[in-house]
């Protein structure tokens, strides 16, 4: 079959849920039986999101072969199959980097390089070339309609359609119908005028879905459809779901995923949603209760920037059929205030990854509290780097114990990768992507994976020093994942304790509802374990 694409933008307002729409889209064509591959196309300069802040982007997400993209990339990969790689996201900035390393090349043969059609042109090719093998390549603009940098990707988006014919592009408009309080209404002003933009650049919407809190009544609907030059079947309400993961099931219940197949032509099964589901039910009844896990860390007070972590642990306490609260702390107030009242009521503890000295000594307070205490602990990248630098201080007695990554230190238990030393460059150059890890047998890594090799994708440039092995192994820390092929520590473990896990890569990175992650699973089944016990 020729390969079908479904253009999703929005408008409004900025984190109207695009990438959810785009993913819970993925998983009903998925679940009719097409190959459904995705893609994300950020209207930024910056290269990749991989120096920007979590402040300013949230989380950044990792592929397998080592890309660093947009978090709705992890949205994807965890309602779909679709394998992602550096293809799969791409921004301004690389466009034209490309672009113009092409003129200076001589590619144009000195012809005057412009928007159009050689940027459109760039943008329509990393389109194509990421969509082979597909049957449904969905891909998400981001930023928002009316946006001045949105515009190469819009005019790219608007001549697919012409140049691959009506049957083959379909245009997906995310927008907001806002309930006014005061007035006690609804308002479609804002989709009217969202469409209309879209509309002045050549783009007519074939189907809305108009984000809204409370249900869309029909003349609302016939409203929307009469101004906005659509069916009024083609207008589709998306109320705001308890839980992320029951999106794929609202928007088959308004027939979303048989209006897109029903347009491109496409002949497929009745969708089979029953994972879905299950997973849903057990997300609304948990049969074992809620379990508490801290989650200590320094940017708190942005979720976006644990969005992969936060979801993963959600898939942990699916696979426990119980619900996992969250409780965020922050790592500076532990240091100010010390660890009283922070994590008395926790039934696990987890310190993620991150970059910075700051918050470290808060976090380090945190996991001796979890280890003297027998609290389950979970320590991720900087995680496992700040357990391991306790263990040295508290049990070693290496009371100078560091990381190099913060100053120049008398024992640096963790330093800068030897292949990371003549680095200069900032963004890309980590060490990035999956590699294989050796797991030792009776391992509490081994018994969770139920295998001796694994895969797992890293983003870090600072490791664990193999010159203090010995002095840690011989007060019982556990090296029980290694890095073969350049001997480095991946996974660390404690025995005599509940459950004790550091790993030096991101286990969120692959972790998926419908498959819940190996050390997830077993963190938040021990958490749940320690909280019966408790």
């Amino acid at each position: 079959m020729k390969t079908k694409f479904i253009f999703i933008t929005g408008g409004v307002v900025s984190s109207i849920g695009k990438g959810l729409a785009a993913a819970s889209l993925g998983a009903l064509l998925e679940a009719r039986g097409l190959r459904v591959t995705m893609q994300k196309l950020d209207p930024y300069i910056n290269v990749d999101p991989g120096t920007m802040s979590p402040f300013q982007h949230g989380e950044v997400f990792v592929t397998d072969d080592g890309a660093e993209t947009d978090l709705d990339l992890g949205h994807y990969e965890r309602y779909t199959n679709a394998r992602l790689s550096k293809k799969s996201n791409f921004t301004t900035g690389q466009v034209y980097f490309s672009v113009i390393d092409k003129e200076r090349r001589g590619d144009y043969l000195g012809g005057t390089v412009q928007v159009i059609p050689h940027i459109t042109d760039e943008i329509k090719n990393k389109i194509i070339e990421n969509a082979k093998g597909a049957d449904v390549a969905i891909v998400e603009v981001g930023g928002t309609v009316g946006d001045i940098e949105s515009l190469p990707f819009l005019e790219a988006i608007r001549q697919f359609r012409y140049d691959r014919g009506h049957g083959n592009a379909l245009y997906i408009h995310v927008t907001l119908v806002p309930y006014i309080r005061t007035a006690g209404e609804l308002k479609t002003k804002p989709t009217q005028h969202s469409v209309m933009e879209l509309r002045k650049i050549g783009i007519q919407p074939d189907i809305l879905l108009c984000r809204c809190e409370r249900e869309l009544p029909q003349e609302m609907k016939k409203k929307i459809a009469l101004f906005c030059n659509v069916e009024e079947k083609d207008v589709i309400p998306v109320v705001d779901s308890e839980h992320i993961y029951a999106v794929p099931q609202s928007l088959n219940k308004e027939r979303l995923d048989e209006q897109v197949v029903d347009k491109l032509n496409i002949w497929t099964k009745e969708p089979d949603l029953t994972p879905w589901q299950d997973v849903v039910e057990t997300l609304r009844h948990p049969s074992h209760g809620e379990v508490r896990i801290a989650v200590v860390g320094k940017y708190v007070n942005l979720t976006e920037s644990y969005k992969s972590l936060a979801e993963a642990l959600t898939h942990g306490g699916i696979a426990n059929d119980c619900r996992v609260y969250l409780k965020y702390v922050d790592s500076e107030k532990i240091e100010r205030d010390g660890i009283d009242g922070h994590l008395d009521d926790v039934d696990g503890i987890l310190v993620p990854g991150g970059f910075g000295e700051r918050g470290t000594e808060g976090k380090i307070i945190a996991i001796q509290f979890a280890r003297t205490a027998n609290i389950p602990f979970f320590g991720i990248c900087l995680g496992l780097q700040m357990a391991v630098i306790e263990f040295s201080r508290n049990v070693c007695g290496v009371k100078d114990a560091c990381s190099s990554e913060f100053s120049d230190c008398g024992s640096p238990l963790i330093h800068l990768m030897e292949d990371q030393k003549s680095v200069s460059k900032k963004g890309g150059t980590m060490r990035l992507g999956a590699y294989p890890c050796a797991v030792a047998k009776g391992t509490l890594a081994h018994a969770a994976y139920n295998a001796t090799e694994i895969s797992e994708r890293h983003r870090h440039r600072y490791e664990f020093n193999n010159k203090y092995r010995s002095a840690l192994t011989g007060k019982g820390m556990i090296l029980s994942g290694i890095y073969k092929d350049k001997d480095l520590v991946e996974i660390i473990e404690l025995p005599n304790h509940p459950w004790f896990l550091g790993c030096q890569f991101h286990p969120e990175f692959k972790s998926k509802p419908l498959q819940p992650h190996p050390l997830f699973r077993a963190f938040v089944g021990a958490a749940l374990a320690y909280r019966n016990k408790r």
